[in-house]
C-alpha cells in the first residue's frame, strides 16, 4: 500500500513534468464546471503520468481564479457560439437554487456546455504558455533532470 503512494509522489518531478503538472492544475481548476476540477485534473496527472500532488495543489490554490473566470467564460461562450447572453446576479442564483438545484443546473446546462466551449480554446494554448514559463524556475531547484533526447548521427547503411 506504501509504495504506490510513494511513486505517485515521486512520479514526475523532473523540471519539464513538474511544470506541466502545476500548469495543468492552474488551467483546470479555471474550468467552469463546479466541483469537478480535482477529478479532472487528477484523471489527466494519472494519463500523462504527471505529479499527482503538484497538480492538485496547483489545481487548489487556482481556485479562487475559477471564481473570477466562471462569468467572463459563460460571456465568451456565448460570443464565440451565437448562443444567448447569460444575465447572473447573486440575488438571482440564490433565489432559482432556492427552487431546485436540479432545475437551476438544467436550466444552465446550455451555457455552461457554451463555457466550456469557451474553456476548451483556450485550455491547451494556456497549459503550455504556463509550463514553458514555469519551466526555467523549477530548472534552478534540486531535481532530477529531464533525459537528454539521443544524439543523431548519420544514417546506417546496410550492407547489400
Amino acid at each position: 500500500m506504501v509504495d504506490p503512494v510513494l511513486a505517485q509522489l515521486r512520479q514526475g518531478v523532473t523540471p519539464r513534468k513538474l511544470a506541466l503538472s502545476l500548469a495543468l492544475g492552474v488551467v483546470v481548476s479555471v474550468m467552469p464546471v463546479l466541483g469537478i476540477t480535482a477529478l479532472v485534473a487528477v484523471a489527466l496527472g494519472a494519463l500523462l503520468r504527471l505529479n499527482q500532488p503538484a497538480i492538485l495543489a496547483a489545481n487548489y490554490a487556482a481556485y479562487p481564479l475559477q471564481i473570477l473566470l466562471f462569468i467572463p467564460f459563460f460571456e465568451a461562450g456565448a460570443w464565440i457560439t451565437g448562443g444567448p447572453p447569460i444575465r447572473f446576479s447573486l440575488a438571482q442564483l440564490r433565489a432559482e437554487m432556492a427552487e431546485g438545484l436540479w432545475a437551476t443546473v438544467v436550466r444552465y446546462a446550455e451555457a455552461n456546455l457554451r463555457a466550456l466551449v469557451a474553456w476548451g480554446i483556450v485550455a491547451v494554448p494556456a497549459t503550455l504558455l504556463l509550463a514553458f514559463l514555469l519551466r526555467p524556475p523549477l530548472a534552478r531547484l534540486p531535481l532530477p533532470r529531464d533525459p537528454e533526447p539521443p544524439a543523431a548521427g548519420p544514417p546506417a547503411e546496410h550492407a547489400g
